[in-house]
């Protein structure tokens, strides 16, 4: 699939039918506060996959929202032919089981990392473990992966 910038592939309400592998470009994986601020739970780059995966696995609405960032190169597959896969091909089972377990571990390993650090660690880290989002997304994407607000994530990155 080539999709644009800005592009939503699941909206929070919706049954996501669909697992995706970033070719190329950039996700937003995020949630609206009541205020309809929003609230990213990861950014997801090339090589890498993304779906909404408790109401892909499921059947139940999406809890959250995917969004293209840039415009992006994606390989998508449905339910269907994804459960064909994980019968008939042994090895797709093993993919989907690195699928489940990177993004629970990724998800695990940011709460409680960002738990115990205050602001300016929270951007030092991602410049340490993630440099190339520094440049590649907006100030206001950054803040809002980081729980940070974004005046207070300029001002912070202005000091380093």
């Amino acid at each position: 699939m080539h999709v644009k910038r800005n592009e939503f592939l699941v909206r929070k309400g919706e049954v996501c039918k669909t697992v995706y592998f970033i070719a190329k470009g950039c996700l937003q994986v995020f949630v609206y506060d009541n205020d309809m601020n929003e609230t990213t739970r990861d950014i997801v780059t090339e090589g890498t996959w993304c779906s909404e995966l408790i109401s892909f696995g499921s059947g139940t609405p999406a809890t959250e929202n995917i969004r293209t960032v840039e415009p992006c190169e994606l390989l998508a597959i449905d339910k269907t032919d994804f459960q064909n896969l994980m019968q008939n091909i042994p090895e797709f089972s093993k993919v989907y089981k690195q699928i489940l377990e990177t993004s629970y571990s990724n998800s695990v390993y940011r709460i409680n990392t960002f738990v115990s650090l205050n602001a300016l660690e929270r951007i030092k880290w991602l410049m340490e473990k993630r440099p190339l989002l520094m440049s590649r997304v907006s100030s206001k994407l950054i803040a809002s992966y980081l729980g940070i607000n974004k005046d207070v994530f300029s001002r912070l990155k202005a000091k380093l």
